[in-house]
């Protein structure tokens, strides 16, 4: 039980760091307005290595704090597919929260925001150019990216060179995916990070908010949850799992 809310809490960081650094640059007269995508890509980057800490500090060592890594790690038999399927839901579960956190804390920038698009991009993804394949692709690559990466840095002749720095390697190599791979998609990377706060966007009373983009909304989902599978085909082919 303990394990799961470490997934739940640290997920819940993760949002309220990550939609939060979208809100500041995105709502009208926040102090952050317009100040671009790095300032983004840089938030998200602290919002993964923060969320893997509270995880950790609340009795979930592992973090993954995504179904995609949870998935990989179920193949690997790290979980049951019951206990995969328990904690994906905790995972979304502390997204919805980290995002109606969000919403609180601008409460008084909703309404004097004009943009719906905007609105629904401080909580979820999505396309630079809508193109159903193109998109799906994107993700998983980005994602398969990712958590290959993530087996990479916590491979035992990085790790043994590297100890104690797993968290802030990860945020990196966030930080490296947002800024390479993140414009065609706004790298979702996380199906948890879409879907969790993209429900709060449907259900939350937010000024002046548009529809929630319910016909994309499964591509973030799908996308990072097929590259969890070829994750883990690409770390056992290569050795580092």
């Amino acid at each position: 039980m303990t394990n799961l809310f470490g997934e739940f809490f640290g997920t819940l960081v993760l949002i309220l760091f990550g939609c939060g650094v979208v809100a500041n640059v995105l709502l009208k007269k926040s102090k952050g307005e317009n100040s671009g995508w790095i300032v983004i890509v840089t938030g998200w980057a602290m919002a993964v290595m923060l969320g893997v800490f509270a995880a950790q500090a609340t009795g979930a060592p592992q973090a993954d704090i995504n179904p995609a890594v949870t998935l990989a790690k179920t193949f690997m038999g790290v979980y049951s597919f019951s206990h995969a399927l328990t904690t994906m839901l905790v995972q979304v579960l502390g997204a919805m929260a980290g995002a109606t956190l969000v919403w609180l804390a601008y409460l008084p920038h909703w309404a004097i925001t004009p943009d719906k698009g905007a609105k629904l991009g401080v909580f979820a993804t999505g396309p630079a150019i809508r193109d159903t394949f193109s998109n799906l692709l994107c993700e998983i690559i980005a994602t398969t990216a990712l958590i290959v990466g993530i087996f990479n840095i916590f491979s035992e002749p990085v790790a043994m060179t590297t100890p104690g720095f797993g968290p802030y390697l990860v945020g990196m190599l966030v930080w490296a995916l947002g800024l390479s791979l993140g414009g065609p998609t706004g790298y979702a990377l996380n199906p948890a990070r879409d879907l969790g706060p993209r429900i709060a966007h449907f259900l939350l009373p937010i000024a002046g908010k548009g529809d929630s983009d319910w016909a994309y909304s499964w591509i973030p989902v799908v996308g990072p949850m097929i590259a969890g599978g070829l994750a883990f085909v690409i770390g056992r082919a290569i050795g580092v799992i």
